[in-house]
């Protein structure tokens, strides 16, 4: 029995990375709309289209796919453990396998908790190299994280904005799983168990909509605060709180909301091509292990 949850944990794994390595494949150019859109300095940019557009005229087409490198090498570990702690965190929950969807929602809540601890530097590290605009004084990546580790350790260099990022990911993978198992069951009904590749795309698409609309402006405060020249000062929820006023001081309550429409956008291929590479890997694992 140990045996065989040992190896069901390890196929999680497995297919968390092809998942995460999909996901930053085909969702980092709008990714890097969006985060831009958040950090951007008031009337640098119209929207995100004249981001999109100044982006590829001043630094060309690779520069939306900047700071991928820290994703891309990082994403396949968050994913990974982004899956596997869902997986366990399911089996925390109930020792049967088919959950109710308020059963998903406490999962998901718990497998995003558990994913901060490396998502948070992976982001970080990600939204300081979106954060530059094509300079001479622009830095590489190992420049970047020398210089944040030199600069302030680990704890205020490294994970900065952790507690911001675990805040967010609570709400944003309850909703996201929530809505994909909602999604897989009206599929199922009709097409069976076996979904097709293009109905588990659309469930995948339905979950990362539902992660933004559950944690947006979370999102805006932690790429800010990530972003900064210095630490946040205070406890979690003061340099929280001091943030947010911060944004509607100077755009009102839609600055919480700046660069929603490309994540939505993004989520929709990103989030489909997550959930179908981890579930197509999943399957072969299965038919290759048998658990």
């Amino acid at each position: 029995m140990g045996s065989k949850r040992t190896q069901a944990t390890i196929n999680e794994l497995i297919a968390g990375s092809f998942g995460g390595a999909a996901q930053v494949l085909v969702g980092q150019p709008l990714d890097t709309v969006k985060t831009r859109a958040q950090i951007a300095p008031k009337g640098m940019f119209k929207g995100p289209m004249d981001i999109l557009v100044q982006t590829l005229r001043k630094e060309g087409f690779f520069a939306l796919y900047k700071g991928m490198a820290s994703p891309l090498l990082g994403i396949a570990g968050v994913n990974s453990l982004l899956f596997a702690s869902y997986a366990i965190s399911k089996r925390i929950i109930s020792p049967y396998p088919n959950l109710s969807l308020k059963e998903i929602a406490g999962a998901g809540a718990m497998a995003g908790a558990a994913n901060a601890i490396l998502a948070s530097p992976v982001e970080m590290f990600k939204v300081r190299m979106q954060g530059q605009y094509g300079a001479a004084t622009d830095k590489r990546l190992r420049e970047v994280v020398s210089e944040m580790w030199k600069d302030w350790g680990f704890r205020r260099g490294i994970m900065r904005g952790y507690w911001v990022t675990v805040a967010r990911e609570i709400p944003a993978y309850a909703g996201f799983y929530t809505a994909f198992e909602f999604s897989k069951r009206k599929f199922a009904q009709t097409y069976g168990k076996d979904l097709p590749v293009w109905a588990l795309l659309a469930s995948g698409s339905t979950g990362g909509i539902a992660y933004w609309l559950a944690c947006y402006p979370l999102d805006v405060i932690k790429s800010r605060i990530q972003l900064r020249p210095i630490p946040p000062q205070g406890t979690p929820v003061q340099y929280i709180a001091n943030e947010v006023r911060s944004i509607v001081a100077e755009s009102g309550v839609r600055g919480l909301f700046r660069g929603l429409s490309p994540s939505l956008l993004r989520s929709i291929p990103a989030a489909g091509s997550t959930f179908a590479a981890f579930e197509i890997t999943r399957e072969y694992l299965l038919g290759v292990t048998g658990v």
